[in-house]
C-alpha cells in the first residue's frame, strides 16, 4: 500500500536568521499565521525554531512575573522573556523530518513532541521545507473515491489477494464499509487493520464471511496398523 510522503504535503518555509528582531517575528506569526519559522545559521542549515509559543513567553513573564514552574524551566522561559532576536527566543535542535517519511510518521513526531511544525530537512541536510498539522490533516480531505479505488486495488486485490469482486466497499466522508465474501477466513483479521492504514480513512466497518475455513487443522487418519 502506497502513503502520502511528507513531501507529497509539505509548504515552502519561510526562514529567519539567529539576528532577527522580536517584533519582526512577532509580525510574521502573528499577521501572516505561520506556525513555525525555522532560523537559518551561518552555513544555511536550520539551528532552531520559532514557534508562538517561543514568542508568548516574553509576554507571560511581563503579566506574570512570579509564576513558579520548575526552576530549570523557568530560567529556560526568562531567558527566552529576555530575548530580542529569533536566536534568543527560539527552540534549538529542533525535531525534523525526512521528505520521504510518510505523512502518519510526521503526525507522530508532531503529536509527540506538540511541535507547531517540523522542518523537512533533504539528504543533503538542507532545508526543504515544513509540515505542520494543517498540511497533515488535509490527508483526511482525500476524495472518497479515492479511497474506494485505494482499497479495492491495494487491500483486496494486492495485500490480500482475494477476490474484489465478491466484495462491495462503501465509503463516506472516509468512513468505510467492507461487505462480502473474502477467500479464507484467516484473512477476516486483516481486513480492518489494513483499511485503516489506507491515507484519509476515519473508520472501518467489517461485514464479511468466507469461503474456506483455512483456520482448521484438516483430520488425518492413522492407517499404520498393528
Amino acid at each position: 500500500m502506497k502513503h502520502r510522503k511528507v513531501r507529497d504535503v509539505m509548504t515552502r518555509a519561510v526562514t529567519v536568521t539567529t539576528s532577527t528582531q522580536f517584533k519582526d517575528l512577532a509580525r510574521m506569526v502573528a499577521g501572516r499565521g505561520i506556525g513555525a519559522l525555522p532560523v537559518l545559521g551561518r552555513h544555511g542549515t536550520v539551528v532552531g525554531v520559532v514557534s508562538e509559543a517561543d514568542l508568548l513567553a516574553k509576554e507571560k513573564f511581563q503579566h506574570d512575573p512570579g509564576s513558579r514552574p520548575a526552576m530549570r524551566h523557568r530560567r529556560a522561559l526568562r531567558a527566552k522573556a529576555a530575548g530580542d532576536t529569533a536566536g534568543d527566543v527560539m527552540t534549538r535542535h529542533p525535531v525534523t523530518v525526512r521528505p520521504d517519511a510518510t505523512v502518519a510518521e510526521a503526525a507522530r513526531l508532531l503529536s509527540r513532541h506538540h511541535a507547531s511544525g517540523l522542518p523537512v530537512i533533504d539528504e543533503n541536510g538542507a532545508l526543504a521545507g515544513i509540515v505542520g498539522p494543517r498540511d497533515v490533516l488535509g490527508v483526511f480531505l482525500r476524495p472518497d473515491r479515492e479511497i474506494r479505488a485505494e482499497i479495492i486495488r491495494d487491500v483486496l486485490a494486492g495485500y490480500l489477494g482475494t477476490n474484489p469482486a465478491l466484495v462491495r466497499v462503501d465509503v463516506t466522508d472516509g468512513l468505510v464499509t467492507v461487505a462480502g465474501e473474502v477467500e479464507r477466513k484467516s484473512m477476516l483479521a486483516s481486513v480492518a487493520p489494513a483499511v485503516r492504514a489506507v491515507d484519509g480513512v476515519i473508520g472501518v466497518r467489517c461485514q464479511l464471511s468466507y469461503a474456506i475455513d483455512d483456520t482448521r487443522i484438516p483430520f488425518t487418519a492413522d492407517l499404520g496398523g498393528y
